[in-house]
């Protein structure tokens, strides 16, 4: 049995890269695919927001379900579902079996999200947590990232199928170190056949999921209509992409930097406040000084990374062993409500003004309503106590 967390970690950071690696494969490939598939961007940005459909639908369940057959068997599923999807994908070339190859990875992301997170509090619950979660949550810019460099090099020189292919080897790879590597701490098997009877703190898991949910809502508005904001105030669109890229850059070095932080000085909420109010206050300054821009992105993707690993340790704080998993089913399905609808939200505000500097206001005041949420969450544990 493996006992050593740090390598347990590793192979939970390998696992969700792959998913952020599956995820970002549209938007990496989607030139060849709109020749290869006859279709626009629209049907595109239709393909990347399907990704996060079944988190809806799949978060909660998912969460029971592993509470009552293993956290380890479920996930195992996860990424079974994100290879079949994967090989349905480079099988064909025809668009609606393209979608359902679409749909189904997303629903083994889903899994993969909800109860990975539960098997890093339950490894690090103890001791290191924020820093555990901080080098966790990095799995996605990281996997993001290696796409955008990754898959159209494959693409372009082996072709579009090749890059499917290779696509689906690496989620099998992530399978195969999991269901070799992985295994629950001591203790944490046995409760967790005793989670259906054990009460969730619902508020305060509420407050938390809601907390991260516009934590990532406010970063999702950088990510969405940052390049269209600066175009639109005169940069260059290989400018306003290489700005937009350098924040992703800064912000997946500096997240595991406030993990640490957060572990070593024992302040998470004044972490995690800082992270938000600063998004909160320098973000209108880019929208109204354009030239700002640069220095504000710079430095806000350092200082708003410093909070997302703080911020994931919420659920902890309240949630008992037994209840970890349903309780995190609570915090993802709040989580994928709310990414799917403050970019709509953004997008519609910045329509309807014909300024997308107005999206950038939008994130701007997510992250206010995160930091109220932050201190309706701390007044709620406050009365209910730790564990619920």
């Amino acid at each position: 049995m493996t006992t050593n967390r740090w390598l347990i970690l590793a192979v939970l950071f390998f696992a969700r890269l792959t998913m952020a690696f599956q995820f970002q494969s549209v938007a990496a490939l989607s030139p060849l695919i709109i020749d290869n598939f006859d279709v626009g961007l629209s049907e595109i940005g239709f393909l990347i927001g399907l990704y996060f459909a079944p988190g809806i639908f799949f978060a909660l369940p998912g969460g029971a379900v592993a509470a009552r057959f293993g956290d380890k068997r479920i996930v195992a599923v996860g990424l079974v579902l994100m290879l079949a999807g994967g090989v349905l994908i480079a099988l064909t070339k025809d668009w609606n079996i393209f979608t359902a190859g679409r749909l189904i990875v997303g629903a083994g992301g889903v899994i993969l999200n909800v109860v990975m997170t539960k098997m890093v509090v339950d490894w690090f619950a103890s001791k290191e947590l924020s820093t555990a979660m901080a080098i966790f949550i990095n799995s996605w810019p990281v996997g993001v990232a290696l796409a955008l460099l990754i898959l159209p090099i494959l693409a372009t020189t082996a072709g579009l199928s090749f890059a499917w292919w290779a696509l689906a080897g690496l989620v099998g790879a992530g399978l195969l170190f999991f269901a070799l590597i992985y295994n629950a701490p001591e203790g944490v098997v046995a409760v967790t056949k005793t989670s259906e009877r054990t009460t969730i703190p619902l508020v305060a898991v509420t407050l938390a999921g809601v907390v991260w949910a516009l934590y990532n809502a406010a970063l999702a508005m950088i990510f969405s209509f940052g390049p269209a904001f600066l175009t639109q105030e005169g940069y260059a669109l290989t400018q306003a992409a290489s700005l937009t890229s350098l924040f992703m850059v800064i912000f997946a070095i500096a997240l595991p930097l406030g993990g640490i932080v957060a572990d070593k000085t024992g302040r998470k909420d004044a972490i995690i406040y800082l992270s938000l109010l600063s998004f909160a206050a320098l973000m209108p300054v880019a929208v109204f000084v354009p030239d700002s821009a640069f220095i504000v992105f710079c430095v806000l993707g350092a200082l708003f990374a410093f909070g997302g690993g703080p911020t994931m340790t919420l659920p902890a704080e309240v949630l008992s062993p037994a209840s970890r998993t349903t309780g995190m089913g609570i915090f993802f399905t709040i989580y994928y409500v709310l990414m799917m609808i403050a970019p709509r939200i953004g997008g519609g505000v910045a329509e309807s003004l014909d300024d997308a500097g107005a999206a950038i206001l939008v994130g701007a005041g997510l992250s206010l309503a995160a930091a109220a949420s932050l201190a309706a969450f701390r007044l709620q544990v406050r009365h209910q106590g730790p564990g619920g």
